[in-house]
Formats: C-alpha cells, structure tokens, sequence
C-alpha cells in the first residue's frame, strides 16, 4: 500500500509540484492549502509522513505541527522560505524533525521523506522476544527492547531521536561522541541538516533526564566534540 503524505501549502504551485513528484515516487499525496483544512485532513486520512508549509492562512505551520505532535509521532518536515537559524531551531523544538527553505530540490526532498518513513518503519518494527535487558546509571534506567526510560522508576516522555542519543551515550559511558557521529546513528547518512540540529535534541534530552539541566550531572558537553554521558565513579 502507497504510503500517504500530507502537502500543506497555501502555494497551489508548490502543493502541485510536490504532489506530482510524490505520485511518481509511488506516494500517495494528500494535500490542503490552510492549517484548518491540514488539520481536517490529517485527522481524516492519518497519513504517514507531513510536509508542512510555516506561513498559511488560518492555523500557521507552526501551531498545526505542535497541534498534531501532541496526537501522533508521525514525520513532520516543515518547508518553509525562512531561512533564520532560529526559525529552524523553533521548528524542531515543538516537533518537527526536519526543516527545508524555499526553494528545495525536489531530489532532496525526496531522499528526506525516503529517510524520515524509513526510521518511522524501523520505529514501529515489531520486536523479537527476547530476555529484557536494562541498563541501569544512578537513577535512569533505560529498557532498550521496550524503547523506555525511567527517572526514580517514573517513565520519561522521550522522543525516537532523544531516546536514541540517549541510548547511544549510555551504553558508551565516558566516551566522547561528536555530532557528526550522533548524526550518523540517530538520523542516519543521508541527513542533509545542520549537525547542530542535535545540539536541539540534546538540550530537549537535559530538560526530562537531568535535576538542573543548565549544569547536567548525566549529559555533559565536551567543547568543540560533542558529547558524552557521564562515565562511572
């Protein structure tokens, strides 16, 4: 079955261009041009991935991105002409995970939804029984084959992206992981983004994890590297 992607752009050109290359791609493109009627059709045909436009009519890009991730961990690449850095980094602080600027190569915006559905896919993978295996640091408790955390046996709402960082500098205490490393697992090799982008993560990653996330005593920054989970006493 055709995956189905949601184009939201108050742009008929666009929505039309994008629409005409996903079908030749095999998608099947749902379109809207206004937040309201994205949303409409959001809730109505739950596609598996959203393109989303930030300036519109009605519901902006930004407000209908924090609405749906509030309902679903379904993709969301917001294409927008803003080009500030701020503005990329807002995108992904309320959800997104990741960001274009007008104009895009078609090819481009191809090979991200192509990776954005392929990490979904392996998200959502039924998992092959096995003994359950913890790794326990202090007072966090990762269960890698439940893709859970906890805090002082509480469970933490961590994002794919976050749980894997995560995931990653736990099992490596003490080892220094550059961004560009982090990048490669988390998001994978064919990531077009800023390696900042995990910079954004990360400090999303301190807020849930950490007792003073400005001065971390589990994820600590290792200047002009990267980072490192906390190696033990």
């Amino acid at each position: 079955m055709a995956k189905k992607i949601l184009v939201v752009d108050d742009e008929p050109n666009i929505v039309e261009l994008i629409s005409f290359n996903l079908k030749q791609n095999g998608y099947e493109p749902v379109t809207a041009m206004d937040g309201r009627q994205a949303w409409e059709r959001f809730v109505d045909t739950k596609p598996d991935l959203v393109l989303l436009d930030i300036m519109m009519p009605e519901t902006d890009g930004l407000e209908l991105c924090k609405n749906i991730r509030a309902h679903s961990d379904v993709p969301i690449i917001m294409i927008s002409a803003r080009i500030e850095e701020f503005d990329k980094v807002f995108a992904l602080e309320i959800g997104a995970d990741d960001y274009m600027t007008k104009p895009f190569s078609v090819r481009e915006l191809l090979a991200r939804v192509k990776a954005q559905l392929r990490r979904s896919a392996l998200a959502e993978k039924p998992k092959t029984p096995v003994v359950e295996d913890r790794i326990v640091f202090d007072r966090l408790t990762m269960f890698p084959s439940r893709h859970q955390v906890q805090k002082d046996s509480e469970e933490l709402s961590l994002t794919l992206t976050e749980y894997r960082i995560l995931e990653m500098l736990m099992r490596h205490p003490g080892r220094v992981m550059s961004r560009e490393r982090l990048i490669e697992h988390v998001l994978g090799t064919d990531f077009y983004g800023d390696t900042r982008t995990i910079d954004v993560h990360v400090r999303h990653l301190r807020e849930k994890i950490e007792d003073d996330p400005g001065s971390p005593s589990y994820l600590l920054t290792v200047r002009g590297v990267g980072y490192k989970f906390r190696d033990r006493p």
